[in-house]
């Protein structure tokens, strides 16, 4: 269960998602907090703006996790999300070792709205993250910020559109 008190995580990944927008990426924005509650790093979608196809957030966050934290602290660790990880994303956060995720809006939500938006099914099958990585502490979707998220990716189809 999300704590009101981790909204604020969650908040600052759709803020993020929306800076992934405005630059050019897919709105998707992600938070690394400790144990303790400390931000340790934030990311958000760089794949078009840093022509690199594994810059999801979720994925530069594990990166970074596995060079600076100990196997412990990324144990401890959770990753908030705006968006469900993709399978490389899982599989990476698996592999590092990181503890729990929690996601505003899940994968099947992204594929029904990509599909209600007019766009191409995505190239890759989406799957949830405990089919990936079935160790993984998983909560999500929340809710109370699906609409906002939503909005994100409809204004993403439709600048896509008048391309």
């Amino acid at each position: 269960m999300v704590l009101d008190t981790e909204m604020r995580y969650l908040r600052r990944c759709l803020e993020l998602a929306r800076e992934a927008l405005d630059a050019g990426d897919a709105p998707f924005g992600s938070v690394l907090v400790d144990s303790t509650g400390r931000i340790l790093k934030e990311d958000r979608n760089r794949v078009q703006t840093g022509r690199d196809l594994t810059l999801h957030p979720e994925f530069t966050l594990a990166q970074w996790a596995s060079q600076h934290l100990s196997p412990e602290e990324r144990a401890a660790a959770t990753i908030y999300t705006s968006g469900e990880h993709c399978p490389m994303c899982s599989t990476l956060h698996a592999y590092a070792g990181l503890g729990r995720i929690v996601y505003v809006a899940s994968a099947q939500q992204f594929v029904q709205w990509r599909a209600e938006f007019g766009g191409r099914p995505s190239s890759v099958h989406m799957r949830p993250i405990n089919d990936i990585a079935p160790g993984v502490l998983v909560e999500g979707p929340v809710p109370q910020l699906e609409d906002a998220i939503r909005e994100l990716h409809r204004l993403k189809a439709v600048r896509t559109a008048a391309k």
